[in-house]
């Protein structure tokens, strides 16, 4: 069963920068490591909810990365992952319901430390998908715990994540194929999914509203994907809108936990 959301990616073009940015808006950054193969380089948010963002960078070109197209589109949110219980059977039963996913692949990481990483993944259909990231290591190697957790900005995890699609309800049987469960309808251009104390809200444009401004810019630009997400705050200050010259073009809010 996919049982909760892993991880975000933010894609950035110098890792040190970003992380430095992203301690002025007071997280806590924790070095990553280098991916296997050597393309790319990451940096950790790990979140008290078990979620986290992951700021990552190319070490060089790498054309049939997954995200080798967006480094030519500017820095910001490209993708995320959900957390399997059982990959190969949460695979089997998507594909089951007629949504192939690719996989599982190995993946993984040398930390800092010295510490060997490995993960498998699991690749989706369409853009609009998450792909599945489930570990063969120990979690804990993977995700920082502890005082890595605590952030001065109140931040303890992943409200919400929005998905910029075309159409919501083919996107929505997507989802609903791989989750194994229905949405909730909000409208014909807004769905949403419950998943491990957060939602996947997915959403196309529909007016000429500043919300469905920003959908058609993700749309024109990137293509379908995510578009923001949300942070819940355990400080009691929330509706903060973080600066996005300082979170690198990613549009984040945090709301109340």
């Amino acid at each position: 069963m996919i049982h909760a959301i892993d991880h975000l990616v933010i894609l950035v073009y110098d890792l040190a920068q970003a992380t430095a940015d992203y301690a002025a808006l007071g997280f806590t950054v924790t070095p990553g490591g280098e991916h296997a193969g050597g393309a790319t380089h990451n940096a950790l948010v790990p979140f008290a909810d078990g979620t986290y963002l992951e700021l990552i960078a190319f070490l060089r070109d790498e054309p049939g990365h997954r995200w080798a197209r967006h480094a030519s589109l500017g820095e910001g949110l490209v993708d995320f992952a959900l957390l399997p219980d059982a990959i190969e059977q949460d695979i089997a039963a998507a594909r089951g319901r007629g949504l192939v996913y690719e996989g599982p692949t190995p993946g993984g990481r040398l930390r800092p430390d010295g510490t060997r990483i490995e993960w498998q993944i699991g690749a989706p259909p369409t853009p609009d998908l998450p792909f599945l990231c489930a570990d063969v290591t120990p979690r804990e190697l993977r995700v920082p715990g502890d005082e890595a957790r605590m952030h001065p900005n109140g931040a303890i995890g992943i409200s919400e994540i929005t998905v910029a699609v075309d159409n919501a309800q083919s996107s929505a049987a997507r989802y609903a194929a791989l989750l194994g469960v229905e949405p909730v309808v909000l409208d014909e251009y807004t769905v949403t999914f419950g998943i491990g104390g957060a939602r996947i809200t997915i959403a196309a444009p529909a007016s000429n509203t500043p919300a469905d401004s920003a959908l058609r810019a993700r749309l024109s630009s990137r293509g379908t994907g995510p578009l923001a997400f949300a942070l819940r705050d355990g400080s009691g200050m929330s509706g903060a809108i973080l600066d996005q010259q300082l979170t690198h073009g990613v549009d984040i809010n945090l709301v109340a936990a």
